[in-house]
């Protein structure tokens, strides 16, 4: 009897496996198109979140299920149950499982990171500890000898997104990056914390006021994807959205080569116009807001 019950445990575990490895895979279709390594590693990350998630979920809800079905009192019975106590091996089971589980999940979500080798983000976190005289905890680079071939700087403000290229001397609203090779940003807030978040790229960095913060990723997919603040940053944050272009290296340069030949000239912003329109409105608004930037002076914008 002992060993039908333990083929018939290993049988649903099996299966429960089974079922939650292959919802695991399914959730790959859940996100945005993998646009650069870094969605890679995240997916997988999150990926064996999901089965693993899955697998506790239907373990739990199916012995609550077969415990209703099969082992409730009778209609009538009143009775108080049999005076159990504890099991001490099951116990220990119950309490080494999680334990184990949420381990390899810390151990699993640090070498993601690690791999990702997104520097800077932990600038502001580990000020404390620079006062201190101890140097900041920043993730290595993948492999040290391949240095990021684009530099860009990137400047928000209340509401809008402005790239420099520094060596071509070119401003944009659009961020245009060449597919396969490492991306350099430095990031800068004009007034209050704003965050920058490619959903298709799994990346996202706070960009704290008055501080250049460091942030790199690798594009693999050429394509159009969309840029948002991920932090609320006023009245108009939802505005806040620019076009990220991933093309090949030969676009790319044909695109800075005809950017450069284009004199500075207004952008258009969504948030200027939209509060423009608000202000010539005869009948005053019930809220109030900061005037957003002016359009800035680019040589380029869709």
């Amino acid at each position: 009897m002992k060993l039908k019950t333990i083929a018939i445990l290993t049988a649903i575990a099996l299966g429960l496996t089974a079922i939650s490895i292959w919802v695991g895979q399914l959730s790959y279709s859940w996100l945005p198109p993998q646009a650069s390594v870094e969605s890679k590693l995240v997916d997988n990350l999150f990926s064996f979140l999901v089965a693993a998630g899955t697998f506790i979920f239907l373990g739990v809800t199916g012995t609550i299920v077969y415990s209703i079905l099969f082992h409730r009192a009778g209609r009538y019975d009143l009775s108080d149950g049999p005076p159990i106590e504890g099991n001490v091996t099951l116990e220990v089971v119950w309490t080494a499982i999680p334990f184990l589980l949420v381990l390899w999940i810390a151990v699993y979500s640090y070498q993601t990171y690690t791999e990702m080798s997104i520097r800077g983000p932990m600038e502001m976190a580990h000020m404390l500890h620079i006062s201190e005289g101890i140097p900041p905890a920043y993730a290595e680079p993948i492999d040290e000898s391949v240095e990021p071939t684009t530099n860009i700087e990137v400047e928000a403000k209340q509401w809008a997104w402005v790239f420099r290229y520094p060596e071509q001397n070119i401003t944009s609203t659009e961020l245009h990056l060449p597919v396969d090779l490492r991306t350099h940003l430095v990031l800068r807030s004009q007034e209050v914390i704003h965050g920058f978040y490619i959903p298709a790229f799994r990346v996202k960095q706070d960009i704290i006021p008055q501080q250049n913060i460091d942030f790199e990723f690798t594009p693999i997919r050429t394509g159009k994807y969309r840029l948002r603040d991920s932090q609320y940053s006023g009245t108009y944050f939802a505005a806040m959205q620019a076009d990220v272009v991933v093309e090949s290296i030969e676009d790319y340069q044909k695109w800075l080569a005809e950017a450069a030949k284009n004199s500075p000239s207004p952008a258009p912003n969504q948030a200027a116009s939209e509060y423009a329109q608000r202000k010539e409105q005869s009948a005053k608004a019930s809220w109030t807001t900061v005037v957003p930037a002016s359009s800035p002076m680019v040589n380029y914008h869709p």
